[in-house]
């Protein structure tokens, strides 16, 4: 049987400006819908014990990004239909459950809630800011694209080397720069839907789930580090 095709990348009987409008529309709806199972399996994450992470933390950092970029790899594959849906959805629930040793860990903490909530809050407004930026820009960002590529994996590099390093100095360098680095990224994914770069709503979908992700788990990092208080 033939596959129905329910993400179309291009729409031939409208304007390239409604055409933008229904793409970014999209985004925002398919964005706003895989948050919530990324929460629900965050909060379901943080009361699990994740013994074997515990117990091999570098084998089971390795199996997760096979398992994540494994993912990845499918949702781009399956872009174009309702598979590519469930993907991502999958995708966000396997980022909420990763979540949930950080949440366990921050949540400890005596102030803990206020931290999550600090946490949401600010990668709320980066998103929020990155969205009015991108749409007073009307020219593509393919610089940034470029600079976006070599740092994403100089970041990917320094994340790998600190799983056999564990050095916690240069946790903090690498998720300071992830806030950076997921802010431009917040930026540059919704700057290319705005200029018609990005026509492929659940591809575009994807790349901004994931730097809200790696936003928020690197704000919450931080605050725990610098804000957490035991007494």
């Amino acid at each position: 049987m033939q596959e129905q095709n329910v993400a179309p990348i291009e729409f031939a009987n409208v304007g390239p400006a409604q055409r933008t409008n229904r793409v970014l529309r999209n985004t925002y709806m398919l964005t706003a819908i895989a948050l919530v199972p990324m929460a629900v399996c965050a909060m379901l994450g943080s009361q699990l014990s994740f013994g074997f992470l515990r117990s091999s933390p570098i084998m089971g950092a390795i199996v997760m990004m096979a398992v994540l970029y494994g993912l990845m790899f499918a949702i781009e594959r399956y872009r174009d239909s309702g598979v590519g849906i469930v993907l991502l959805l999958v995708f966000t629930s396997v980022l909420g459950l990763m979540t949930g040793p950080l949440l366990q860990s921050v949540l400890s903490f005596r102030n803990g809630g206020s931290l999550v909530a600090y946490a949401v809050m600010g990668t709320a407004i980066v998103f929020f800011g990155m969205a009015a930026v991108s749409s007073t820009i009307k020219k593509p960002l393919n610089g940034l694209g470029k600079f976006l590529m070599v740092g994403g994996i100089i970041l990917l590099v320094a994340v790998v080397a600190n799983i056999f390093l564990q050095m916690p100095v240069l946790s903090l360098v690498i998720s300071s720069l992830f806030i950076l680095f997921s802010s431009l990224m917040i930026l540059w994914q919704l700057n290319a839907i705005v200029t018609g770069g990005e026509t492929n709503y659940i591809s575009a979908t994807l790349s901004l789930v994931l730097s809200i992700y790696n936003l928020f788990v690197s704000l919450l990092q931080i605050l725990g580090v610098v804000g957490g208080d035991r007494d």
